[in-house]
């Protein structure tokens, strides 16, 4: 399928309107899903329960035209609840590969940090690679493929932190928060008489949303924009309120999320801006703090904002 620039913006604005039709809370939330969805980066939403964190996953896998699966996690889920096993078949004489709910285009892992470490760990290969291993044997993912996980605050009563290994694979994480007087009068109202989630129109389909995602990759980024990135992520390792500082993977994902930003504005070029906004839900869940910088209260998205007010933003681009 060939798509023009323009095109693909505007089909990214079609489904944040689709989107909006159902999830009813701050379009700047949407608009990071969809830097998710089309900057192949997987999204992680930290938020307590009751916010609308499914209607969002589900609304925007409706509009995109991809299949969809919940992945309800528990502390007695087991792998082979998330990827599938191979079962013995009488009728063929052999055992047959039975797929989990992992096999679908739009995964949401439900309250992710519920689910004990060794399931947590059935993700990892996914997230990253994009496949499953199950009985020796690899398997793709659907293409394209999109994880959103929902995680409970650690203090919840339950939950199982999320080893540093997985965090680092998810490319953007924020939280919803509660909704304003006016959104949720709305919510009330919307949900008076229907479910606004079933009447979400369709907008795209797999083959489009791979697609816009190719096209993303070519959007042009400057090597001035390139330094201010990596001097960015190269501040978190320095800082003396941060005990592990941003990976190299995180730089990748910055750069991927900037450029999805930047096609999203209608440039198929970076700006500054595009990397500015978006270093926070990038990098603040990757790091970790300081004994002495959590016993002050202070919070990683807090410290990366500091750190890049640090840095000299490139100009004449």
């Amino acid at each position: 399928m060939n798509i023009e620039q323009t095109q693909a913006t505007a089909v990214m604005h079609e489904i944040e309107e689709a989107v909006l039709s159902a999830f009813v809370g701050d379009r700047s939330v949407v608009q990071l899903a969809l830097i998710g969805l089309f900057g192949s980066l997987h999204v992680l939403i930290e938020d307590i329960p009751g916010l609308g964190k499914t209607t969002l996953a589900l609304a925007l896998a409706r509009s995109a035209g991809l299949s969809f699966s919940r992945i309800q996690c528990t502390p007695d889920l087991l792998p082979a609840d998330v990827l599938g096993l191979s079962v013995w078949d009488s009728n063929q004489r052999q055992f047959v590969f039975k797929g989990g709910p992992i096999l679908a285009n739009f995964v949401l892992a439900d309250e992710l940090n519920r689910a004990s470490p060794r399931t947590q760990s059935a993700f990892l290969e996914a997230l990253q690679e994009g496949a499953i291993s199950v009985d020796g044997t690899t398997m793709p993912l659907p293409e394209p493929f999109f994880m959103v996980a929902t995680q409970n605050p650690q203090n919840f009563i339950g939950t199982f932190p999320l080893p540093e290994a997985e965090l680092d694979r998810f490319g953007l994480c924020f939280s919803i928060g509660y909704p304003s007087i006016e959104h949720e009068k709305t919510i009330l109202e919307r949900n008076e008489v229907s479910t606004p989630v079933l009447s979400v129109p369709r907008v795209a389909n797999p083959e489009m949303v791979a697609t816009i995602r190719n096209l993303v990759r070519t959007v042009h980024i400057s090597e001035p924009i390139r330094q201010y990135i990596m001097e960015i992520v190269r501040s978190t390792r320095t800082a003396g309120d941060i005990k592990l500082g941003a990976s190299p993977r995180s730089g990748i994902y910055l750069q991927q999320a900037a450029k999805a930003r930047a096609l999203y504005e209608g440039r198929n070029f970076v700006l500054p801006e595009d990397v500015e906004a978006l270093a926070k839900p990038v990098l603040a869940h990757r790091l970790v703090l300081a004994s002495q910088s959590r016993m002050a209260g202070k919070q990683a998205g807090a410290l990366v904002a500091e750190l890049v007010s640090r840095i000299r933003k490139p100009t004449g681009l």
